[in-house]
This record gives C-alpha cells, structure tokens and sequence, in this order.
C-alpha cells in the first residue's frame, strides 16, 4: 500500500483543505498516481477541483470504492468526491470495523492503484477524523501563522499521539506546515519563530505564503499550480511537495 496521508487541524480556516487539494496536484504533477478523498462534509475539496458533492459517499455504499472514484481535470489526479448527507457523516464517523470503521476497510482494499492517498479532514478531532488517522499512514498539519496558531493544538497533537499508540495502525507525524505567512509584518515572524523553536524539525521548511492567488484558485475549480503556475503560491506548494517526496 502506498502513503496515506490526513491533512488534519481541529481549527478551521487554516488552509487545510487547500493544502490538501495542491499536494494533492502537486504530487500527481510528479507523476504519483494520486487520490484524494474529501472526508470533510462541508465537500470544499470536491468542489475546489470543479466536481460535485455526491449523494451517497463512497465508503458507505456496497459498491467497490472504484465505482465511486471521478476522474479531475488533472490528468493522474482522481478524486472521492465528499457528501453533506447528515446520514453518510454518521456512517462514517460510527462505521462497524473499529475505530477506523469502514474507512480503513475501503483503503486496504480498493486503492491499490495509487501511489499517494490524501485524506482531507473536517477541522474537528472528532470521529471522522480519528478514522481518518487511523487508517493513515501519516499526518500533516497546516498552521496559520497568526497569534493564535498555538491554540488548540494540545488537544490536536493529543489525538495523533493516542491513535499512534494504540497499534494496529501505521500512523507516523509527517510534519506541520506554516500557511498564510506574510513575511513583512514582524508578528508573522515572531510565530514563525515559535512554532519552529517548540516543534523543532517536525516543522517543514517550506512555507506557504498569503497570496490572493491561492484563495482564487478554487472558485475555478483548479489549484493554484493550475491557476496561477507562476504565483508564490504555487512555488510554495511545489517546495513543500518536494520535501514531503524527500521523506520516503
């Protein structure tokens, strides 16, 4: 089985589904046959790529994952596509294999084609993410750089630990990842310079920028290495898809 990994913070509006989607592009774009599945219900993932919310999620039907997989725009880049039905959300989040539920059955069995697996969280730590760590085999969390970027992360960083220690799981921390970073005010720095002072090498080098570019390439239903090829954000998200690659 390939790399699985859940892009995974309790607090919204941290780019984590951004992140998700350009990694996700960015990996396919290196020639990694690439999934990503949109587990978060508000199905920004699956609407980020130019697709449509399903009305029944794929791993709760009785179909093989397969029959539910839609092909984007990018060649090498398939997508799960997310469901806002209230009763899939609950499937998920209870399932009946575990702790991983039906999730982990699905990824053991249906995606053995892809190279890389995304798995894009709600901003909770409740079920549907701990489903999602357990069946992963890695973590990344993207961070605001902001004055509140510490908050809650106790909590998140927390969960990671207790599903890595209770076996029967892969799940290793890949890294934390800095996202709007605005190098000219000094209090992006200063978090910065935090965040890397506690985290130490788990912080990757690679920072993703506030750049306006970003944040307009979902309404077209493109990343933003799609988008705006040449923008900061997209040479951002390449470097961070590098280091994530050197790591194997």
């Amino acid at each position: 089985m390939g790399r699985i990994f859940s892009v995974a913070n309790q607090k919204g509006g941290v780019g984590k589904t951004t992140t998700a989607i350009n990694l996700a592009a960015a990996m396919a774009k290196a020639g990694k046959r690439t999934l990503l599945i949109d587990l978060d219900p508000q199905c920004n993932a699956t609407t980020g790529l130019g697709c449509e919310p399903t009305n029944s999620h794929g791993l709760v039907t009785r179909r093989p994952l397969r029959e539910s997989l839609v092909a984007t725009y990018l060649s090498g880049l398939t997508l799960l596509p997310g469901s806002r039905t209230f009763h899939d959300v609950e499937i998920l989040a209870k399932g009946d294999q575990g702790e991983s539920g039906v999730l982990r059955e699905h990824l053991s069995d249906g995606i053995d084609g892809f190279d890389v697996v995304w798995i894009d969280c709600p901003p909770s730590t409740g079920p549907l993410t701990q489903s999602a760590l357990a069946a992963s085999s890695e973590v990344l969390m993207p961070i605001q750089c902001e004055y509140f970027a510490m908050e809650g992360l106790t909590q998140m960083i927390g969960l990671i630990r207790d599903v890595m220690q209770r076996g029967g799981g892969r799940l290793e921390f890949g890294g934390i990842v800095l996202t709007m970073v605005d190098a000219s005010l000094e209090l992006a720095r200063e978090v910065e310079g935090e965040v890397r002072d506690f985290f130490g090498e788990i912080v990757f080098e690679a920072v993703i920028p506030r750049d306006v570019l970003v944040c307009e390439a979902p309404s077209h239903g493109r990343s933003v290495l799609d988008y705006a090829p040449q923008s900061r954000g997209a040479w951002a998200y390449i470097e961070l898809c590098q280091e994530i690659l050197e790591m194997t």
